[in-house]
């Protein structure tokens, strides 16, 4: 009987985002693809008791709770493995942190080294623990999973690991339950979504580049008089250009996003919805021209995935990870030139319904290629490689 161990912490979360949905998800697939395997038990430690949706105990699956709570991955968990070491042949981490001490030899995962791209957007707490933390975690694994060829590169440069010692796992996305008709009438009602629209949806923060997005957008409809000028009804012109949606919440040092809109000429035409509500995002999507993520940095970029899933071109800078994520299927532009970003907004707008459908038929390709099971798949067989 072999036996493994995964963190369970980074699942183990009610409000799941980012790497949380990542462990998640890992977690439910690999419990599918092991439901015969009668030669291989999973436990699964966690530092609270098991939420309800997470995967039921099976008899080659279980779980187990073990304390102290507080400094659970450097204090408790180690112990465990050392009281345990002769029981697991490997421990799992779908989380960026491993033990600083494993008696059992360990994968563990980095999704993105933004933190030491970007020192001043992370709390200094956040920033320290990420950085060294990290750094140990990575240098001692067996091997290291991530989530993009881009994060391989990444943890190759500055981690120096091996090539083969970095295996991508790309993540996928799935919505769940969608709003009513009646529910999606009252969130555009309420936000005052009445034309046609673009959308940012995602945290507002510096490194997402709204502040670009912005003066893009201001770009593009001041373009868009101008290829209206002779259109007779100014006024009916004007009221029937698009708006920008920008919905999420509201992030660690926002204030200059906040500023920047406030400031605009155009301030009226932007929206913003504020924190969104699982259920609403694939309606928002649907009903969205096209979807922007002009970020400065990404590890793999879902909001272009989402977009991509529901039918939506999304335009995506020319950067880090998110020419992997759209291929052909989405518009790059560079994050720092807002003609082109601002002309891929024109693009779009005008498009015909002919070259629409050619996007169309592109994404629905382009999505199919990132799957839940096929991210457990590489990573089972990775843990069994290595076992």
């Amino acid at each position: 009987m072999v036996r493994i161990a995964i963190d369970g912490n980074e699942a183990n979360i009610k409000n799941r985002v980012g790497s949380n949905t990542y462990a998640f998800a890992v977690i439910e697939e690999i419990y599918k693809l092991t439901a015969n395997r009668k030669n291989l038990e999973i436990v699964v430690l966690l530092s609270h008791p098991k939420l309800n949706d997470l995967p039921k105990t099976r008899p080659n699956w279980r779980y187990m709770v073990i304390g102290p709570s507080k400094l659970w991955t450097q204090w408790a968990l180690p112990i465990h493995l050392f009281l345990h070491q002769k029981d697991y042949q490997l421990f799992f981490t779908p989380s960026h942190y491993a033990p600083r001490i494993s008696s059992v030899p360990y994968i563990s995962s980095v999704m993105d080294l933004a933190y030491l791209h970007y020192e001043d957007q992370f709390k200094l707490n956040d920033l320290l623990q990420l950085k060294n933390w990290t750094k140990y975690s990575v240098k001692n694994a067996r091997k290291v999973i991530t989530i993009s060829k881009f994060s391989k590169k990444e943890i190759k440069e500055y981690y120096h690991r091996a090539d083969k010692d970095i295996v991508v796992a790309y993540p996928s996305f799935q919505f769940g339950s969608t709003a009513t008709i009646e529910e999606s009438r009252a969130f555009f009602k309420k936000n005052n979504i009445k034309n046609k629209y673009f959308l940012y949806l995602g945290t507002l923060q510096p490194r997402k580049n709204i502040i670009g997005l912005i003066t893009a957008y201001e770009e593009f409809l001041r373009k868009l008089a101008a290829a209206n000028l002779k259109t007779r009804n100014t006024n009916k012109r004007q009221n029937n250009e698009p708006n920008l949606v920008i919905a999420g919440k509201v992030g660690w040092l926002a204030d200059e996003i906040l500023n920047r809109i406030n400031s605009s000429p155009f301030k009226e035409k932007i929206i913003l919805t504020g924190f969104v509500e699982e259920k609403f995002k694939k309606t928002l999507y649907q009903n969205a021209m096209a979807s922007l993520l002009l970020s400065f940095y990404e590890g793999f970029g879902i909001p272009a995935l989402e977009s991509m899933q529901v039918g939506t071109i999304p335009i995506v800078a020319n950067n880090s990870s998110l020419g992997e994520v759209v291929g052909g299927a989405g518009i790059l532009v560079e994050t720092n030139d807002s003609h082109a970003i601002s002309n891929a907004m024109l693009r779009t707008y005008q498009m015909p319904q002919k070259e629409m459908l050619k996007f169309k038929t592109a994404m629905h390709r382009q999505s199919k290629k990132f799957s839940w099971r096929e991210t457990a798949r590489i990573i089972l067989k990775t843990i069994e490689n290595e076992k």
